[in-house]
């Protein structure tokens, strides 16, 4: 697109400290020496807003990409009065990540995924002729399905056969995206697996995951419009997690924002949720455990089956690693609170009859947890609050709207022939 400059910035491990440039793709430190995140350091120290450009590019001063693509929307921050006067809250703003025109929000998969697909599909790629392999529970696969098809990106999409009901769309989808599925029965963690053995054909790369700088920095947008908003950074950040790496997104982004010197010296709290009885990253940060605690594979996928928050179903976040959800809520503070279906369902419809609009299950998560530091007193009726609702307006736009499913173009077992997957995702290229 015209007018639109490569953002200035280059890698650094978290790890060792060794700054890189970002040419081919980087996800890992090059020295190896033990896990740990890269993270952009942007040439621009101080957040330069350009309205100039369209939807999420407005912030490209902090996204490590180097174009502009077409469709995105960006979150949208203002301040309730219907859910804060409810809760007793003066200074409760609201980040809204999906589909609500009437407020200018204009993800049409009606989730923040589309804040990582739309950076991601816009950094640097070194890989610029083979296909980008993306692991997804759900939300993921649909932002990544609608950017790579309207922008002609090829990639590969695995997910949770049981998962499939959240691939809708209101447009055609471009055969460049195809979905392979792990069968019924599995989970994310399956997915991710199925994604791995994906990445080892020859011209597959793999999107990356929380290790992907653009994912991260996509994602931190929220912060970026919550706290250009209010005009500070926020006392304390709420969201529902299921890797955690937005939750790390929005440290970072406020990390940025003391060093850009102009919004506070505030450090967020944390305040993170998961949707009860899967609950591992509550019982890991509980135990002041920086390895995730021991759980088998049967019990993991039973746990999962019983949530209503499919997305928040992580089973290996980047949790542990240098940089990671582990050392953010160790730096930031903070805790993680545990949500019932039942207690998401009575929050949906509270934020429904005070705000206006339908939520995905995992920002339902979310509000609930924000209900819970209400009554418990975490928060105080003065403080600055930050509540970023991941996902909405789904009902409202598939009421607006003719929907299509996509089906997957392969269904594997829970346990594949690697040889049998490599043969047959070929084939579909």
């Amino acid at each position: 697109m015209t007018g639109f400059a490569k953002t200035k910035y280059h890698l650094q491990s978290l790890c060792c400290g060794e700054q890189l440039e970002d040419r081919n793709w980087e996800l890992n430190c090059p020295n190896n020496e033990k896990p740990g995140l890269l993270r952009a350091i942007y040439d621009s120290k101080q957040l330069l807003v350009d309205d100039t450009l369209p939807g999420l590019y407005k912030f490209s001063s902090w996204l490590p990409i180097c174009k502009t693509l077409k469709g995105s929307g960006a979150p949208v921050t203002y301040k309730s009065i219907g859910l804060a006067n409810e809760l007793g809250l003066k200074n409760l703003y609201i980040t809204f990540n999906g589909y609500w025109p009437e407020k200018g929000a204009l993800m049409n998969t009606g989730t923040f995924k589309e804040c990582e697909a739309y950076s991601v599909c816009a950094r640097q790629n070194g890989n610029v002729n083979g296909i980008m392999v993306v692991a997804s529970a759900g939300n993921t696969a649909r932002a990544f399905a609608k950017v790579c098809s309207e922008n002609k990106i090829p990639v590969l999409i695995c997910i949770p056969e049981d998962n499939l009901n959240a691939l809708w769309f209101a447009q055609e989808i471009d055969p460049c995206v195809k979905i392979i599925a792990a069968e019924s029965g599995g989970d994310y963690f399956d997915a991710i697996h199925l994604s791995n053995l994906a990445c080892n054909i020859e011209g597959f790369y793999p999107e990356g995951g929380a290790k992907n700088v653009a994912r991260r920095d996509g994602m931190g947008t929220t912060v970026l419009s919550a706290v250009t908003t209010i005009g500070q950074i926020p006392e304390f950040y709420f969201q529902a997690i299921g890797s955690g790496t937005g939750a790390i997104a929005a440290w970072e982004a406020n990390l940025r924002f003391l060093e850009d010197g102009r919004y506070g010296s505030t450090k967020m709290k944390l305040m993170l949720s998961q949707n009860a009885p899967f609950l591992p990253i509550k019982e890991a940060w509980e135990a002041d455990s920086r390895q995730m605690l021991p759980i088998n594979d049967e019990e993991a996928r039973k746990q999962v089956e019983e949530i209503v928050a499919k997305v928040l179903s992580n089973r290996k976040p980047p949790y542990s690693l240098t940089g990671g959800l582990y050392d953010a809520m160790k730096d930031a503070g903070g805790e993680v609170f545990a949500v019932t279906n039942p207690e998401a369902a009575k929050a949906a419809l509270l934020f429904s009859q005070t705000e206006g609009n339908d939520l995905e299950p995992a920002a339902s998560v979310a509000v609930a947890s924000l209900i819970k530091a209400v009554q418990e007193g975490n928060v105080n009726v003065n403080s600055i609050i930050m509540l970023n609702i991941t996902g909405g307006g789904i009902m409202k736009f598939k009421l607006e709207n003719e929907i299509n499913y996509l089906k997957p173009a392969l269904v594997f077992p829970l346990n594949p022939d690697p040889q049998s997957v490599a043969e047959k995702v070929k084939m579909l290229f």
